[in-house]
């Protein structure tokens, strides 16, 4: 199944696997407040201490929200300060910018960060940790991770460790673990993250 989501399209196969998976998808600079008054009339927000909006890292300039997608995958919408703004009278699914975030568990993250470096993907924001690193740009993140590690806000759901292959700006095909690659973006999908 193939779902476009703003300028990404996403492909699904049907696997057997345990754990949930993690994506964030963008909406436009200053929507934040119209995105949430429409997702929480659709879905429950995931809240930890009752807080609902999360501000990212600084260096991010980012406020998130979570909420449940399905098999329990970890989903968020996210605006991206850095973005230019874009006037968004009342918010609806056609407003999703692009995937924004496609979280991969691998064996290695520091290795894998150094990989994508050699593939000039560059970290992003905060220092890549042994567990955690973002990789990409504000347009589109790979967000690396250890397997057994549990996605935020949750402290139950364990990251699923899948095959993923993601077509991004790489000259060349990147391989970071059994079934994870990024292949060269293919003409007319505008440079933007795509996952199979």
């Amino acid at each position: 199944m193939t779902v476009a989501i703003g300028l990404s399209r996403l492909r699904f196969v049907e696997s057997d696997f345990e754990g949930a998976h993690h994506l964030a998808f963008t909406i436009p600079t200053g929507s934040f407040d119209l995105a949430r008054r429409w997702l929480g009339q659709r879905v429950l927000l995931l809240s930890v201490d009752d807080r609902t909006e999360f501000g990212g890292p600084p260096s991010w300039d980012s406020r998130s929200m979570y909420f449940d997608g399905p098999d329990d995958q970890v989903l968020e919408l996210i605006e991206r300060r850095a973005l230019p703004p874009r006037e968004v009278e009342s918010f609806a699914a056609a407003d999703l910018v692009c995937v924004s975030e496609i979280g991969v568990a691998v064996p290695d993250v520091l290795a894998a960060v150094a990989t994508l470096r050699a593939a000039d993907l560059q970290p992003y924001g905060n220092e890549p940790t042994s567990e955690f690193a973002a990789v990409g740009d504000v347009d589109g993140l790979l967000i690396l991770v250890t397997p057994g590690r549990a996605w935020f806000p949750t402290s139950t759901r364990h990251v699923a460790d899948t095959a993923v292959t993601v077509r991004t700006s790489v000259q060349q095909e990147v391989t970071l673990g059994a079934g994870k690659r990024l292949r060269p973006v293919t003409a007319g999908l505008g440079g933007r993250p795509v996952t199979d």
